[in-house]
This record gives C-alpha cells, sequence and structure tokens, in this order.
C-alpha cells in the first residue's frame, strides 16, 4: 500500500533522514518512534507531499509519486502535530466543507457517517473553538478519513490530551487500522504496545529497530530508547 525506498533529505548542513526505507500494508498500524528531533514529523510529510525529499522514492498504491503530483493525496489522510481546524467553524459545516475540498457527491451523508464513526455526534452542534481537545482531535482525525484514504498519516495524535482523551482516541486508531494503512508518531511507549502491529524507531535520521507484534513490549521498547541515549 505505501512503499519509501531510500528516501533522503538534509536541512542545511544536516541531514534529517538518511536512506531511510520501509512499507505500510492495509490492516497495518505502524508507530514511528524516536527522540524529538530524529526524522518522523519530515518523513510524514515527505509521504504527504509537503515536503520534497532529495532522493529516494515514495509510491503509493503501486505508483511512485512526487511532491507536484496531487492526485496521488486523494488516498491519503493527514493529522499534523499541529491541528489546523477552523475554530469559528461548526463541526458539520468544517466536515461538509472539506467534504466539498474532496469533491465527495454525497456530502450529507459522508459527513454523519464520519460524525458517528469517530464519536463526534455528542459535540456536532457545536463550534469548533469551544471543542475540548480530545474532540477537537477526534474533528481532525475525521477530516483525515472524510474521503475513506487507503493511507492515514498521524502525527502526534494524542499529545496533550488527558488519561481518557487518549484511551478514546487510540480505541478510534486501532478501529480505523482495520481497513487502512496506518502510521502514527508518538512518544508513549505504552501507546505503541497498545494498538501497533509493527513499529518503527527512528533516530539521528536512520531506521535503528523495525519490531513486530511480538516484541512490542514496553520493557522492550524502554531497553531500545536507552540504548539511543
Amino acid at each position: 500500500m505505501l512503499k519509501v525506498e531510500n528516501i533522503t533529505k538534509h536541512y542545511g548542513k544536516k541531514c534529517v533522514l538518511n536512506d531511510v526505507s520501509l512499507g505500510v500494508e492495509t490492516g497495518e498500524v505502524v508507530g514511528f518512534l524516536g527522540p524529538n528531533g530524529a526524522g518522523k514529523s519530515t518523513l510524514m510529510k515527505i509521504i504527504t507531499g509537503y515536503v520534497a525529499q532529495e532522493s529516494g522514492t515514495v509510491e503509493v498504491c503501486g505508483e511512485k509519486i512526487a511532491a507536484s503530483d496531487y492526485l496521488y493525496k486523494q488516498n491519503i489522510g493527514y493529522l499534523p502535530e499541529q491541528n489546523p481546524l477552523y475554530l469559528d467553524m461548526f463541526v458539520r459545516e468544517y466536515l461538509t466543507y472539506v467534504a466539498e475540498l474532496y469533491h465527495i457527491t454525497n456530502k450529507k451523508e459522508t459527513v454523519e457517517d464520519v460524525i458517528i464513526r469517530t464519536g463526534l455526534t455528542p459535540e456536532s452542534h457545536k463550534k469548533i473553538g469551544q471543542l475540548s481537545k480530545g474532540y477537537r482531535q477526534r474533528v481532525g482525525i475525521a477530516q483525515a478519513i472524510i474521503h475513506n484514504p487507503k493511507i492515514l498519516i498521524l502525527d502526534e495524535p494524542t499529545t496533550g490530551l488527558d488519561p481518557n482523551q487518549i484511551l478514546e482516541i487510540r480505541e478510534l486508531i486501532a478501529q480505523t487500522g482495520k481497513n487502512h494503512a496506518v502510521i502514527f508518531s508518538t512518544h508513549i511507549l505504552q501507546e505503541v504496545s497498545a494498538i501497533c502491529s509493527r513499529v518503527v524507531v527512528i533516530n539521528h535520521g536512520n531506521i535503528v529497530a523495525n519490531l513486530q507484534k511480538n516484541d512490542l513490549s514496553t520493557e522492550n521498547l524502554e531497553r531500545i530508547f536507552r540504548e539511543l541515549e
């Protein structure tokens, strides 16, 4: 579903990504772990086309793409770390607007469906600026999946949430991952143990570990991070 091969990216003299390769299939929830500045967000931005790589290729649904392309982005849903919402718009109004951007024909039915799927029904009559951070994250995920993308990319989706909100967003990610290829970055080791089928650890622009489900104990992840220090 998603294949990244030999991606390299520099910011000035600093190498942010060094010949990085990985693949993600439908039904996988892959966690990105790594220290701040490790290259996680940059790789996500390259996959989504917000940033261009210097070398290497990104393949989405069997087609190699470039940042200048745009049609392939219909297959990608993206929630950046800084959730870019229009706070003065109502929830249903905003999601209708997003549906129009994707030229979705049955807008009303699609919006109602995604509101139900993301648990937004109790708050759907409110302006986004009136919502708690947990519900704002739900709106962000709703806009990312409203067009039924094959690949979903979430950058720190649970940052700043309280424990109950974290559990709710985790469950939403796990449910979404059953029918999509999901990549999400996090600093919470328990989070990847709970919902990921695989974890990729990045440090100084290099993939230093690619762990399957059986290796995703919190103790094992803590050991890997101690070795990165």
